[in-house]
């Protein structure tokens, strides 16, 4: 029946069921419904139907829907449940997604929830809760299924078995000693195809890819996406097993790092999305169009410095705008191509090396290619060979110092520790538009005489 309808017709559906309080029909309804539609259905609601949606839920779709939810929208449902319910609900949520959302929370209402929920589920918490949240102990899940290397394939299955329900993930079995060090890992495929008496010692890899809890959250999704795995053990310094990362969550990390990355590139720094307030996303954007106003002053001054210069050749200011814009829009796009590299690449010296020259290569064909065809338009259009060199040369050395200026400033923040991606499209412009009005006025100044017959 859910298939064959659309997201309104659903929605129309479903408000009408919560009206006329039909609960075995709506939740015939749900029960085709994946996590991620509960999410889409919950917000398409009107407020006033949210309580009532929210009662005819099980426990555990209320854990599914809270998982796909934003953080107001969590804390909302949680206040609706009440503390008892809320409990219960929390004892079905993933520990690694509840140990995120108890972080926003304050101490007091943390404890709250802590000392209704399940004393073993919340020891579990509390221990993730205890990592920094952008490191891969802050991120991983302690719900996973360990083994031992004298046990069969047959015990192995049984207890995958037994606890298929409680692990995030059943793709990998790890295997541990007395110590609880890890010492190898053996697939579900692996148990599939292997004979049921076989001894886990005999199927398990033990060069285990593995991350530390301490490492950055970035660095773990960069080794899921090398290894192409579907999880990731999380050990620490005794190499005893802590929890594993899921690719799901190493996906999250990405999408999170990118988005912080376009806000830095976009100079905002901070979150803004479509339903920010005005206020709010004006105060996040001012501080670094302020800096950057200033900054803007100094090509007002450069161009007032350069004053007899443009009194005597006016046809110059006509080429300024695109002489400043071509510069800025170069050293933009080799911005994006660092950020994006040094995210998915070691920066070596000889990699760094090697990036600089090739970008170099970029910028002298770009600015030989763009300087012709603006050579050929001032030639054409007023007649001057020597306009038309003086602003073909200029696009050719602003390009070129445009696309290394994109290049060494963020490898030059990166090997410094800091973030590259604050090297943003507004700075690398602004500072494009000083090196651009400054080579383009110096050579224009330097055949002045020249350009006075114009």
């Amino acid at each position: 029946m859910v298939a064959n309808m659309t997201e309104d017709q659903l929605l129309v559906l479903v408000i009408k069921y919560l009206k006329e309080s039909k609960r075995a029909a709506l939740q015939e309804i749900l029960d085709e419904l994946h996590p991620y539609d509960f999410a889409q259905l919950y917000k398409g609601l009107p407020e006033k139907h949210h309580h009532k949606f929210l009662t005819f839920l099980t426990p555990s779709q209320i854990a599914d829907l809270i998982q796909e939810l934003d953080y107001d929208m969590q804390i909302e449902i949680l206040h609706k449940l009440g503390i008892e319910r809320s409990s219960k609900v929390m004892n079905l949520m993933d520990n690694d997604d509840l140990a995120d959302l108890l972080n926003e929370l304050s101490v007091d209402k943390i404890q709250e929830f802590l000392e209704a929920m399940k004393k073993e589920d919340s020891q579990d918490i509390q221990s993730l809760m205890s990592y920094p949240a952008d490191t891969a102990g802050g991120i991983m899940t302690n719900q996973f299924i360990w083994i031992h290397a004298n046990q069969t394939v047959r015990q192995a299955v049984d207890k995958l078995k037994e606890f298929a329900s409680f692990s995030e993930s059943i793709y990998y079995l790890y295997v541990i000693n007395k110590e609880k060090k890890l010492v190898g890992v053996v697939s579900y495929r692996d148990l599939l195809i292997a004979d049921i008496d076989e001894v886990i010692e005999d199927l398990m890899f033990t060069r285990v890819v593995s991350v530390h809890v301490d490492d950055d959250q970035e660095e773990v999704a960069q080794m899921i996406e090398r290894y192409d795995f579907i999880a990731i053990p999380v050990v620490d310094e005794n190499n005893v097993l802590q929890g594993i990362i899921t690719v799901d969550d190493a996906i999250d990390v990405v999408i999170q790092e990118a988005n912080e990355d376009i806000e830095k590139l976009s100079a905002t720094g901070k979150a803004i999305d479509f339903n920010t307030k005005a206020v709010t996303a004006a105060m996040r954007r001012l501080p670094w169009l302020v800096l950057l106003l200033f900054i803007g002053l100094v090509s007002g001054s450069i161009i007032s410095g350069f004053e007899e210069t443009l009194e005597q050749v006016v046809a110059l200011i006509f080429f300024m705008p695109m002489i400043a814009g071509m510069t800025g829009n170069t050293g933009t796009q080799s911005l994006a191509v660092v950020v994006r590299g040094i995210i998915t690449n070691d920066t070596d010296r000889k990699t760094v090396i090697r990036l600089i020259f090739r970008e170099l290569r970029v910028g002298i064909m770009i600015g030989i290619t763009c300087g012709i065809l603006i050579f050929l338009i001032a030639y054409v259009w007023l007649g001057s060979l020597v306009l038309g060199f003086v602003v073909g040369v200029s696009l050719l050395i602003t390009l070129i110092v445009g696309t290394l200026a994109g290049t060494i400033i963020p490898l030059t923040l990166n090997r410094l520790g800091v973030d590259p991606a604050v090297a943003s499209g507004p700075l690398i412009t602004t500072l494009n538009d000083i090196f651009s009005l400054i080579i383009y006025f110096g050579i224009a100044s330097a055949f002045l005489m020249q350009l006075q017959n114009l």
